[in-house]
């Protein structure tokens, strides 16, 4: 009986901290009924999957009895890791970090927005932490939060000092699960709608622009670096047994029949969907050198040897340019892209022109230097000259992060942004 009252009396408490967020932002309307509430005895905490809000009644209670701001903040705290996606990328990451990233990240937003029913004691502490932290990391996005505590680790002290500060649940539910209710494209059409109508709102523009930075972060298309490689497959051919057109029936009799006779012998190529031609284009103007290069370089290596997309004999060419080819390293093999990774040196650091490029590699064309050329991938930040003409072969700009003042790309080529964790 008193259990049964206690799920009633937190089940009000809850509701009620779910009409106050919606009073005071309007905007997330479709969000909390996105996001449905289940009672989760014993486990003393608040805590969310991605797609259902759990909490223990007895303990909303408590955090009611102590400040009913606890509760409304804890669940807007919720809500916000689902509009953003955190659970989603939870595997793929380093947790703790990630963890304390997510957590930042939404009681930045939280702060920035000011409902009243959400304010606590803490938060001007928190607010000159924040203030701090913005001026080493610029935007606070989970993202880019995340990325300065891996380079820039912290004392176990401060990581107890921020988790004081800024946890208000657990994120032992974010795992990859079999079957969830709310799939990552469900939240991304909200997410969507999110920012559409907070937009629509003068007084929350002025108020929300950390919101809405995560909300572009969240909902900006990401692409997977190894499956655009997949566009520069040609067809070639490669030394082995083709199995598709190989008749182990009468090859097997032959042998039975007459000893060592097969009547059919295997057929001793195949053919292959393996990269062999294409080139890699460095901008190493002053935005586009350092590690950041290397590392674009060494995925790009791992993509090529983990998916064995490679053949024993590869035509690459990887071309340094700023506002004029500076080099040209051809390679060939495996052993000559390693030697490259581990002794190559950048050069240039000028302005950005990616003319000379287009021109290079049209020379290196006349000049039969490539059988079948699928296409180029020039990494760069994106602040440079392109051609006007169309090429032969596929063309991949690859950039780093979103930016706006960054010119459109030709229509001819596609346009793709790299995550910085990404290439590392």
């Amino acid at each position: 009986m008193e259990e049964t009252k206690i799920s009633k009396l937190a089940c009000q408490v809850m509701g009620i901290a779910r009409d106050d967020i919606l009073i005071h932002l309007r905007f997330f309307d479709r969000a909390l009924a996105g996001l449905v509430c289940k009672e989760r005895q014993r486990t003393a905490c608040f805590a969310t999957d991605g797609s259902t809000c759990f909490y223990d009644p007895v303990f909303v209670l408590q955090c009611y009895q102590e400040n009913p701001k606890l509760v409304t903040r804890s669940y807007l705290h919720m809500l916000l890791h689902c509009i953003f996606f955190h659970s989603f990328r939870y595997d793929r990451l380093k947790q703790d970090e990630w963890d304390l990233a997510a957590d930042i990240a939404v009681e930045n937003v939280i702060l920035e927005l000011g409902v009243t029913g959400t304010v606590l004691e803490e938060d001007d502490t928190a607010a000159r932490k924040l203030k701090i932290l913005q001026e080493d990391v610029g935007a606070l996005t989970a993202e880019r939060i995340y990325r300065y505590l891996v380079k820039n680790p912290i004392s176990d002290r401060e990581k107890e000092e921020w988790r004081r500060l800024f946890v208000r649940d657990v994120h032992s539910l974010w795992k990859p699960a079999e079957e969830i209710s709310m799939t990552k494209e469900q939240w991304e059409k909200i997410s969507q709608r999110v920012k559409a109508d907070l937009k629509s709102f003068t007084k929350a523009k002025a108020d929300a622009g950390s919101l809405l930075k995560n909300l572009e972060e969240a909902t900006k298309d990401r692409y997977d670096y190894g499956e655009i490689l997949r566009r520069f497959m040609v067809m070639g051919e490669e030394m082995g047994i083709n199995d598709d057109e190989f008749d182990y029936v009468y090859y097997t009799y032959g042998l039975e029949q007459y000893g060592n006779l097969p009547l059919i012998e295997p057929l001793e190529y195949k053919e292959s969907h393996k990269v062999k031609e294409f080139v890699i284009a460095i901008d190493t103007s002053a935005s586009c050198r350092g590690e950041i290069v290397k590392a674009f370089l060494n995925k790009t290596y791992s993509i090529l040897k983990s998916t064995e997309n490679f053949f024993h004999r590869i035509n690459v060419h990887v071309i340094q340019c700023d506002h004029k080819v500076q080099s040209d390293t051809k390679i060939t093999s495996e052993e000559e892209f390693d030697a490259f990774l581990q002794h190559g040196k950048l050069t240039g650091f000028g302005a950005t022109d990616f003319r000379p490029v287009f021109d290079y590699v049209n020379l290196l064309l006349e000049q039969r230097e490539f059988e079948n050329l699928k296409g180029l991938i020039y990494f760069t930040d994106g602040y440079g000259i392109y051609p006007e003409r169309m090429p032969e072969y596929q063309v991949i700009f690859a950039f780093l992060g979103e930016d706006e003042n960054r010119a459109a790309v030709p229509s001819w080529s596609m346009k793709v942004v790299l995550e910085e964790e990404g290439l590392e």
